[in-house]
């Protein structure tokens, strides 16, 4: 088999899928799958798509129905991050099906190998679950010994989020672009797992998916990587009266610049890694606006 269509790793946040402040509800998500689906359905006419999702509020909201229940104790991060991976995988989907009735789509369970001793476990800033103010978070954060950091005006739960280093089912991805298959894989980042002499154990711990999807990226050989999220472009001063959207970008312009940790400067990291790497390009933009990005009608496009 054989799929000459360039290759293009697309990495959907999981803010993106259930609006900051939104109720987190199924139909909420819902919705806003059916607008993503929509552009990448069309974008799988042109590319070998492989998309990645976020899942920072799923996560976080299936650990806190995770303590609502006293009966059991908790499931861990990469157990909750499985599940994930299959409720989000199934609703996009259902819906590029929808949107394209022809295509094939396929949703991947995927496994991402991580150091256990990576500094990250000893020094948590990956946000989930919902947004709080400051007195609800650090009551919730006493009270369930959570840690917590400011996200933009609000406060949220962090978790450790270690450097992925290999997809064990990187095989299984190539195969099924091979057949034409749109592939919904490294949900959340992957699960997260160590090497062990009897194969692999989870480890408590997400991955950031911009990072996992950068390197399934440079693995595939991919021409295009694009990032979307809830802004139409990365901002330099994002939030301030001076506000500038950025375009056309090289590495070494936004090496001038500084972004939120946690949250936009993972992006532009893994957008600029990617396009050193590989001489290809990097995109950053609008969930809605996926198929304009590609069209060079949106968005921020990074080139080494």
């Amino acid at each position: 088999m054989e799929n000459n269509k360039p290759i293009i790793v697309v990495a959907v946040g999981g803010n993106a899928l259930l609006q900051r402040g939104e109720l987190m509800s199924y139909d909420n998500q819902f919705n806003n799958i059916a607008v993503a689906t929509q552009a990448l359905a069309k974008l799988s006419e042109e590319y070998q798509v492989v998309i990645v999702h976020g899942n920072g509020p799923q996560v976080g909201l299936l650990a806190l129905q995770n303590l609502a229940y006293s009966d059991a104790p908790p499931y861990p991060l990469d157990v909750l991050g499985a599940e994930t991976q299959g409720m989000i995988g199934y609703m996009m989907a259902q819906g590029l099906k929808r949107s394209a009735p022809n295509g094939n789509f396929s949703t991947l369970l995927t496994q991402v190998i991580v150091d256990e001793n990576d500094p990250a476990f000893t020094d948590p800033n990956k946000f989930i679950g919902p947004v709080y103010d400051q007195q609800t978070a650090e009551d919730k954060a006493q009270q369930f010994g959570w840690t917590i950091k400011p996200d933009g005006q609000y406060w949220r739960r962090v978790v450790p989020s270690p450097k992925p280093q290999h997809i064990l089912e990187l095989d299984s991805i190539r195969t099924l672009l091979a057949a034409d298959h749109t592939v919904i894989c490294c949900g959340g980042g992957g699960c997260p797992v160590i090497k062990t002499p009897n194969g692999y154990d989870g480890i408590e711990a997400v991955i950031d998916k911009d990072l996992s999807a950068a390197m399934l990226a440079k693995e595939l050989g991919a021409q295009h990587f694009l990032i979307l999220t809830d802004g139409d472009n990365v901002c330099v001063d994002w939030g301030t009266p001076t506000e500038k959207p950025l375009h056309h970008v090289t590495v070494k312009e936004l090496n001038q610049y500084t972004f939120a940790a946690g949250s936009m400067a993972p992006k532009v990291d893994a957008c600029c890694e990617f396009a050193l790497e590989t001489l290809g390009t990097g995109h950053i933009g609008s969930l809605h606006k996926a198929y304009e990005i590609m069209m060079d009608q949106s968005g921020t496009h990074i080139r080494a």
